[in-house]
C-alpha cells in the first residue's frame, strides 16, 4: 500500500512539475500571414523553439498593411483582452513597429508585468521606452537597413552610373527610410544623380522605368500601395516593376531574393527571428530581461541572386566583405544538383523497393501460412457450433455451410454448395428467404425473422434466422451470412405454459359450461315431462313425438356446440393465420356470456367500424385465451362486489396505420400503483389460490408470439387493459 502511496505521489509530482513548466509566448505581428517577412520571422523564431516541447506559441496578426487608424487599434486592444483576459503569457514577442508601438501603448492594459521583446524595428529610439514607463520590462532585435553601404556598394559595381533610381512608398517604414536618405543622397550628389519616386501610380511607375538609359540603376525599398491607392503583396510590386525593366535592380530585404533583385545588403527576416528567439530562450530559462542587452546592430548579410549577376554582367570582385551568392552553379554538382539528387533518389527508392519486396514476399509467405492455419481453425469452428450455418453469394446460391446445417437437412457440405432456397425450403419460405435477401444486400442491414420447418420423420421444428450482409475485399457485398437459431425447446415450453394457463381457466370454463347447459337442461326437463303426461293421458299424437324431438334436438345441439367452442380453446394454434377480432369476441362471449350475465355484468364492445371484422395475424386460439382472461379476471373482481350493483365491461376496437387496437375497461376499482407494474411478472398474484402466469402468459402470447404490444393503466376508479396487434398480413 505504501509504494502504491509513494507511485501517485511520484506521478503528481512529476505531472505538476511538466505543467508548470509549460511557457505560454505570444507572438504579435504588425502585418498579415502571408507577407513573408512576417512569414520568415515566424519560421527564424519557430525553427529555435522546436526542440523545447514545453513552449506553446500563439500568434496573432494586426494586419495594419491593410488597415490603420486610432480606432482600429483601440478596437484590436479590446479584442485581445477578450481573448486572453484568461491567460497567463510568460513572454510576449512584437514584430515590426506598428505591433511595437501597440504593446507601448497598452502594455499595462493588456500584458502588465509581462516582459517584452521586440525585433524588426525600423529607427528604434531609447528614449520611447523611458517615456512609457516600460524600460524594465523590454528588450529586443533592431531592423536597421544600411543604406549608405548599399549606396557604397551600387556605386562600386556600377562605376558608370550617371542615375540611380529609388522607388519606395508612403508607409511608415517608407517614410523612416525617406528620413535616413536624405543625408546619404547629399553626400554622394557629387557622384551620381539620385531620383526618389513615391508619388507615382503603377502605370505611369512603370513607364518611367521603362525609358530609363541604360547605365542607370534601380534601389527597389517598398511599394504596397501606389499614388492611386492601389494595394500589392510584397512580391506583386516588385514582380511588375521587373517585367519591364532592363536595368539592375537593388533591395535592402531578403525577401525581395529570387523575385528580380540583383541582391545588396539586405536586412534578413530570419536572423531577426532567429536572434529575438535566442533572447527568448534566455528569459524562459530565468534570466531578467533587464539583463539582456538590446542588439542594435542589425544582422544584415550581403546576399546576391546569380542569376541577376549574369544577366547584367556584374562581377564582385571589389567587395572585400563576406557575401553569399544565391543560384550558383559552381561545380557539376552544383550545375546538375537536381539531376544527381534524382538519380540518388531513384537508385535509393528502388534499393528501398527490393528490399521492401523482399521483406513483403516473406510476409505474405508468413500471411499466407497464418491465413491457412487460420481458415483451418475457422472451419474446425464453426462445425463446432451447434447453430445450423450458411452463407450464399448475391445470386442466392448457396457458397458453403457448417456441419450443423449439412446434418439438419441430412446431406453432405459438399452438396449443398450451388443449392438455392428452394432445394430447403418449402416454396412459400423460400419466396420470402430471397425478399429479405435482397432487401438486406440493398440496406446493408441485419435482419431477424422465424419459420418453421417440418421435416420427413414427421419432426417439426421453429428457427430464429439471423441473417447479415458480407462484404468481398473490393468493399461491394458479396452476399448473405445466415445462422439459424433452433428455439423449438422454447417454443414448446411457451405452448406448454399457455397451456397450462388454458387449464388454470378449466374452473370457470366448467362453471361457464354449467352456465351455459342449464337452461337447455330445463328445458329438455320440461319437453320429457310433457311427453310423459301426454302418453299418460293417452293424448300422445304422433305430430307430437315430431314436435318433441325436433325441440330436444335445438338444445342438445346447442349443448354439443358449447362443448366444440370448450374444445377449440383448449385445442393450441400452430401456426400464425389472419383472424378476425369480432368473431374472437363473439367466440368468448359464447363461453361465458351467461355467467356475465347472471353476475349482473353488461359487456359493451364497441367497433370502430360495425362493418370491419378487424383481421389481424397471429395465434388465434392463444389471442382468445388472452381475451378470456382480461374478461375473466374482469368479472372475478366486479363480482366481489355486491350483485345489487350494476358494473360494466366496456371495450372499444379501434385501428391505426399499423395496429388494431383493444382497450378493455372496467370499472371495479383501480389496481394499487404499487404493484400495477409487477402484474405481468411470472408468478406475481394477490389471489389466494392464483398461478400467477396468466397475465404474464397474456403479454408473451402478445409480444412474443405475435409481436404486438400490451399495458395496463389507471383511470381513476377504472383500468384500462391495452392491445396492440399487427394488421393482417398478406400470406404468399
Amino acid at each position: 500500500m505504501k509504494k502504491l502511496l509513494l507511485l501517485y505521489f511520484l506521478i503528481f509530482v512529476t505531472f505538476s512539475f511538466a505543467t508548470d513548466n509549460n511557457k505560454e509566448v505570444l507572438l504579435l505581428h504588425s502585418y498579415h500571414k502571408g507577407y513573408k517577412w512576417s512569414d520568415d520571422i515566424s519560421k527564424g523564431i519557430e525553427d529555435k523553439f522546436i526542440s523545447h516541447g514545453n513552449i506553446e506559441l500563439t500568434t496573432r496578426y494586426m494586419d495594419t498593411k491593410r488597415v490603420v487608424g486610432g480606432i482600429y487599434l483601440n478596437e484590436l486592444a479590446e479584442l485581445y483582452k477578450k481573448q486572453f483576459e484568461n491567460r497567463k503569457f510568460d513572454l510576449i514577442i512584437v514584430s515590426d513597429n506598428n505591433a511595437f508601438e501597440f504593446i507601448v501603448k497598452y502594455h499595462d492594459y493588456l500584458f502588465p508585468n509581462t516582459p517584452v521583446l521586440f525585433c524588426g524595428i525600423n529607427n528604434f529610439d531609447k528614449a520611447l521606452l523611458d517615456e512609457n514607463n516600460i524600460k524594465e520590462y523590454m528588450s529586443g532585435v533592431v531592423e536597421q537597413v544600411d543604406l549608405e553601404n548599399n549606396f557604397k556598394l551600387i556605386h562600386e559595381l556600377h562605376p558608370k552610373m550617371k542615375n540611380l533610381v529609388i522607388i519606395n512608398d508612403k508607409s511608415k517604414t517608407g517614410y523612416a527610410i525617406k528620413r535616413d536618405l536624405r543625408p546619404i543622397i547629399e553626400k554622394y550628389k557629387d557622384e551620381f544623380n539620385v531620383e526618389y519616386i513615391d508619388q507615382l501610380d503603377m502605370e505611369t511607375l512603370k513607364k518611367k522605368v521603362k525609358d530609363l538609359n541604360k547605365d542607370d540603376v534601380l534601389l527597389f525599398v517598398l511599394l504596397f500601395k501606389d499614388k492611386a491607392g492601389k494595394n500589392f503583396t510584397y512580391k506583386e510590386g516588385l514582380k511588375q516593376v521587373k517585367a519591364i525593366s532592363n536595368n539592375p535592380i537593388y533591395g535592402l530585404w531578403d525577401f525581395y531574393l529570387n523575385y528580380g533583385i540583383v541582391g545588396g545588403l539586405v536586412t534578413s527576416a530570419t536572423a531577426q527571428g532567429n536572434s529575438v528567439a535566442n533572447m527568448a530562450l534566455q528569459v524562459l530559462n530565468g534570466k531578467d530581461i533587464k539583463e539582456i542587452p538590446i542588439l542594435e546592430k542589425s544582422p544584415n548579410r550581403y546576399i546576391f541572386d546569380y542569376n541577376e549577376l549574369k544577366r547584367f554582367d556584374i562581377s564582385l570582385n571589389k567587395i572585400n566583405e563576406k557575401y553569399t551568392v544565391l543560384n550558383e552553379p559552381s561545380s557539376f554538382y552544383k550545375k546538375y544538383t537536381k539531376l544527381i539528387v534524382i538519380v540518388f533518389s531513384i537508385i535509393f527508392v528502388l534499393t528501398i523497393m527490393v528490399i521492401s519486396m523482399r521483406a513483403n514476399i516473406q510476409r505474405r509467405k508468413k500471411l499466407e501460412n497464418d491465413l491457412s492455419n487460420r481458415l483451418k481453425f475457422e472451419k474446425v469452428l464453426l462445425d463446432t457450433l451447434p447453430n445450423a450455418i450458411y452463407y450464399k453469394n448475391k445470386d442466392g446460391k448457396f457458397i458453403g455451410s457448417n456441419l450443423a446445417f449439412a446434418k439438419l437437412f441430412n446431406i453432405t457440405k459438399q452438396e449443398v454448395i450451388g443449392k438455392t432456397a428452394f432445394d430447403f425450403f418449402p416454396k412459400d419460405i423460400a419466396i420470402k428467404n430471397i425478399e429479405i435477401d435482397e432487401k438486406i444486400q440493398k440496406s446493408q442491414e441485419t435482419d431477424t425473422s422465424e419459420i418453421v420447418l417440418h421435416f420427413a420423420n414427421l419432426q417439426m421444428k421453429y428457427f430464429i434466422l439471423n441473417k447479415a450482409p458480407y462484404e468481398n475485399i473490393n468493399g461491394e457485398v458479396g452476399g448473405i451470412v445466415c445462422i439459424m437459431d433452433d428455439i423449438t425447446e422454447r417454443v414448446q415450453q411457451k405452448q406448454f405454459l399457455i397451456q397450462q394457463t388454458k387449464l388454470a381457466e378449466m374452473g370457470d370454463m366448467v362453471a361457464a359450461i354449467a352456465h351455459q347447459w342449464n337452461e337447455p337442461l330445463v328445458e329438455l326437463s320440461a319437453l320429457v315431462q310433457d311427453i310423459q303426461t301426454s302418453h299418460m293421458l293417452e293424448e300422445l299424437q304422433t305430430h307430437d313425438v315430431e314436435s318433441f324431438v325436433k325441440d330436444s334436438m335445438v338444445q342438445i345441439q346447442y349443448m354439443s356446440q358449447t362443448l366444440s367452442d370448450f374444445r377449440n380453446f383448449l385445442k393450441p394454434s400452430t401456426k400464425k393465420t389472419n383472424f378476425s377480432v369480432k368473431q374472437s369476441f363473439e367466440d368468448i362471449l359464447e363461453i361465458v356470456g351467461k355467467q356475465l350475465f347472471y353476475l349482473n355484468i353488461n359487456i359493451e364492445i364497441n367497433y370502430q367500424e360495425n362493418n370491419n371484422d378487424f383481421l389481424v395475424y397471429g395465434y388465434k386460439n392463444e389471442f382468445k385465451q388472452v381475451l378470456l382472461n382480461l374478461v375473466n379476471n374482469a368479472k372475478n373482481k366486479i363480482s366481489e362486489k355486491s350483485l345489487e350493483d350494476k358494473c360494466k365491461i366496456i371495450v372499444n376496437v379501434y385501428t391505426n396505420n399499423n395496429y388494431t387496437i383493444i382497450e378493455l375497461i372496467d370499472d371495479a376499482g383501480g389496481i394499487d400503483e404499487k404493484i400495477i407494474h409487477s402484474i405481468f411478472d411470472p408468478y406475481f398474484t394477490t389471489k389466494k389460490d392464483g398461478t400467477g402466469i396468466g397475465l404474464y402468459m397474456a403479454k408473451v402470447i402478445i409480444e412474443d408470439k405475435m409481436r404486438g404490444q400490451m399495458f395496463v393503466k389507471n383511470d381513476e376508479n377504472k383500468v384500462i387493459f391495452t392491445i396492440k396487434i399487427p394488421k393482417m398480413e398478406k400470406v404468399l
